[in-house]
């Protein structure tokens, strides 16, 4: 790596998004430094009467969840979504722009037993929660009304997560949502520039320089972007490129759980604590175009930073101006490959 990017303030472009975030490596050299608190692991029962999520109970809306052994998915009983919103548009002069969205939201059950995360899970299990996601994304994504399908998992109260139950949850919308409109356009630009996913070029140079590689196996790898901007911050990218995860054969699919199991178990390591982070897929539109130039891939963005209980903010200048990170994805990288 350019020792200036390991001395200086820099900023650094994210090819995915087209957009920049600032690093300042001066300002936090050793990621260690200060009190690491380790908190005992929470201790949680195989069932919980009280939780609407486990099998057999009522759920906040009244409908009842069967016994159900592995995986279960049901419809939102609060969605943020609806199918059956009226379409319509607000347009007043260039200013004052709204329109009608409609959609569904899923939630995934990952495993009956209450007291798991997704590393402790087997791939196995894990297996079938890929599986479901692939039904899910073909199902939903067959609806002419549904264009996007976001799947993705909450883990932890300090990301907003109500329920521990291992759990994740899909909203497909008839738009295509603000992030992944960014890498549609990055994306379509690079390959009919290159003729090439920019995710196939961009993971085959990860692997040469192999300075934010954590692992890889046969069909995936798990990277720190170059362009990270959480403080562990990692990818799940394919080797083989692919538009979606329908285009996965079998042994991918195990590879994908296996590797969803080791990344989360690294991440636990890292301050001895069940680590909390929102991760999600990332994949071509459900519009019924080809969409060569898409090369999915799974995001994780975890908040800690230095300890246990202190979260990374984006806060004042990364509100108001570009987001900003200490550690480099260099460092970090490191550190989550030590743990490997």
């Amino acid at each position: 790596m350019d020792k200036n990017l390991n001395e200086y303030p820099h900023r650094r472009y994210n090819a995915l998004t087209g957009e920049w975030v600032l690093v300042s490596p001066h300002r936090s050299k050793r990621p260690w430094q200060g009190q690491v608190e380790k908190h005992s692991a929470e201790v949680r029962p195989q069932y919980d009467p009280g939780c609407y999520l486990c099998p057999g109970n009522s759920r906040s809306g009244g409908e009842q969840n069967p016994d159900y052994k592995d995986v279960y998915v049901f419809t939102n009983d609060f969605s943020a979504l609806l199918k059956d919103s009226p379409d319509f548009d607000v347009v007043e002069d260039d200013i004052f722009k709204a329109e009608s969205e409609k959609g569904i939201c899923r939630v995934i059950c990952f495993s009956p037993d209450h007291s798991l995360t997704v590393p402790q899970m087997k791939v196995e299990d894990i297996r079938k929660v890929v599986d479901l996601w692939i039904e899910e994304y073909q199902t939903l994504g067959s609806d002419p009304e549904i264009n996007y399908v976001q799947i993705f998992e909450n883990k932890g109260e300090i990301m907003g997560c109500s329920n521990p139950h291992p759990h994740g949850q899909i909203w497909a919308s008839q738009k295509l949502p603000v992030e992944p409109s960014k890498k549609q356009h990055s994306q379509q630009e690079y390959f009919q520039k290159h003729g090439s996913t920019l995710l196939s070029d961009y993971l085959q140079k990860e692997l040469q320089k192999d300075e934010r590689v954590i692992f890889e196996n046969n069909h995936f790898a798990a990277v720190v972007p170059f362009w990270a901007t959480w403080p562990y911050e990692a990818m799940i990218i394919p080797k083989r490129a692919m538009a979606r995860i329908t285009d996965m054969t079998n042994d991918e699919k195990t590879a994908l759980a296996e590797t969803y199991k080791r990344l989360t178990m690294i991440y636990d390591k890292v301050f001895d604590v069940s680590f909390p982070y929102s991760a999600g897929i990332h994949q071509a539109p459900t519009d019924g175009k080809e969409h060569n130039e898409w090369h999915w891939h799974m995001a994780f963005y975890p908040p800690l930073l230095r300890s246990a209980t202190v979260k990374k903010f984006m806060v004042g200048y990364e509100m108001l101006a570009t987001p900003q990170r200490d550690i480099t994805p260099e460092s970090a990288a490191q550190i989550l490959k030590n743990l490997n």
